[in-house]
């Protein structure tokens, strides 16, 4: 399969308007994540937070899940937006899930007040599990 380009800007808007959408009434926290799909599709996911707060699901699991449910399977970037000043970086959980169908994906990790940091899979999960 072909990887399509993204495009940069548009995947943090995206980001933006998916955390405009969290219900995160416990954290006070807002999350929104963008994943752009090696066909050129963007799937959206924000973080929906419980009161049994290991219910809670996070963006990034959120748009996979999207991105999932809709048939693709193959992902090349994901832009992660919070509603704080400071950069965040997906939970462990994210890191497993997000591995697992991406190993290689770029990440634009973006702070409310417009900081942007550029990373990627292998350097924040060198080792994910893996099975078998």
């Amino acid at each position: 399969m072909t990887l399509k380009n993204y495009n940069e800007n548009e995947l943090i808007e995206s980001a933006r308007n998916a955390m405009s959408k969290a219900h995160a009434p416990y954290s006070g926290i807002r999350v929104g994540a963008s994943l752009a799909s090696a066909t050129g599709r963007i799937f959206q996911g924000c973080n929906i937070e419980n009161s049994s707060y290991g219910l809670t699901i996070c963006a990034e699991r959120v748009a996979i899940g999207c991105a999932i449910a809709s048939g693709e399977r193959e992902f090349i970037a994901m832009a992660i937006m919070n509603s704080t000043d400071g950069i965040f970086t997906p939970c462990g959980a994210c890191r497993q899930v997000m591995s697992e169908f991406a190993p290689d994906l770029k990440l634009i990790l973006v702070s409310s007040d417009g900081k942007i940091e550029r990373t990627d899979m292998a350097k924040i999960f060198p080792h994910p599990f893996r099975l078998g």
